[in-house]
């Protein structure tokens, strides 16, 4: 994956984790596996239409995936690769960040 292509992965996934409730949708996900709009929303302090709009957003970062289930259902699952692309981010920055930091104390001692 190109730099470019790298950084909007982690713009996006840094967007969609902006919002609490998307973090406690992804929280959820993460504890009780894949699950319905509806299933969420029984978990959840939000409405189904909100969950619905909430996992539009994930969805659209690659964070979940839908799947069909049973009955027309659509399920969603969690998908990691995402969260990688971002921690790689965040790790170039936090290597950087060392650096500067290092220079600094250096120059205060």
């Amino acid at each position: 994956m190109s730099d470019q292509a790298s950084e909007a992965v982690a713009e996006a996934v840094f967007a969609a984790l902006a919002d609490p409730n998307r973090r406690a949708i992804l929280a959820a996900l993460a504890e009780g596996g894949p699950a319905t709009a509806t299933d969420l929303a029984a978990r959840l302090p939000i409405t189904r239409q909100g969950i619905a709009k909430h996992l539009a957003v994930l969805a659209e970062a690659g964070l979940v995936a839908a799947e069909p289930g049973e009955r027309r259902r659509i399920r969603y699952r969690l998908q990691a690769e995402p969260m990688r692309v971002a921690q790689r981010f965040l790790a170039a920055l936090a290597r950087d960040w060392d650096g500067h930091l290092a220079a600094l104390r250096s120059h205060l001692e």
